[in-house]
């Protein structure tokens, strides 16, 4: 029988869309398994890529309701994402092990009819939105979730991972060279949360 090797996903997420890296193998040396762009906005309903921005001119039980009906349509997207990059890691003898997630500055946000009355807080609700999508779909995925602040990923992650944040920001380049392009900010963010999450594995056991 193959040995099942762990493995863990590293998401960045934007407005309709996120950048997934699979990263595996052992912490000390990882490997890229996997680099992907997932839809996480329903083509099918006009306005589900900036949804609170659909929504603000609308009457506000309309606006509620058209948010609700984006909500369920992108967390289903997210979620069957994430189960198809677990299924295929799983037929290559991999098992998903954690997903690491990029978050915002984890500001709260008011009630509805607040965040509708300023485009400030439109913007920020609509990063939250498709985070917490991602968030709910690893959690339905059985997977542990490891998030973490856009603005702290390269100061913690030096720490966990004891190198220096140029180290870590060269590492993470230097994992993504047999990918190929494109290898932007998004995979190696995504890759360093990843990282991350197959660390907290290992530490949890």
């Amino acid at each position: 029988m193959a040995t099942t090797v762990a493995a863990a996903l590293g998401c960045r997420v934007h407005s309709g869309w996120a950048a997934v890296v699979v990263l595996a193998g052992s912490p000390h040396s990882p490997q890229v398994m996997e680099r992907r762009r997932i839809e996480i906005a329903d083509p099918r309903i006009p306005g589900s890529k900036q949804p609170f921005h659909a929504a603000e001119p609308l009457q506000f039980a309309k606006a509620a309701a058209f948010l609700e009906r984006c909500e369920t349509s992108t967390r289903k997207l997210a979620r069957e994402a994430v189960q198809d990059i677990v299924k295929r890691l799983h037929s290559r003898h991999h098992e998903a092990v954690g997903c690491g997630i990029l978050l915002g500055s984890g500001r709260a946000l008011p009630e509805l009819k607040s965040i509708l009355a300023s485009h400030a807080l439109i913007h920020t609700a609509e990063g939250e939105f498709f985070r917490q999508a991602m968030l709910h779909a690893g959690e339905d995925a059985g997977l542990p979730v490891t998030g973490i602040k856009e603005r702290e990923l390269y100061d913690r992650g030096a720490q966990q991972l004891r190198l220096s944040a140029d180290e870590l920001q060269r590492r993470a380049t230097e994992l993504g060279k047999p990918m190929g392009p494109p290898w932007t900010q998004d995979q190696k963010c995504a890759t360093v949360v990843a990282w991350l999450a197959l660390v907290n594995h290992r530490s949890d056991r």
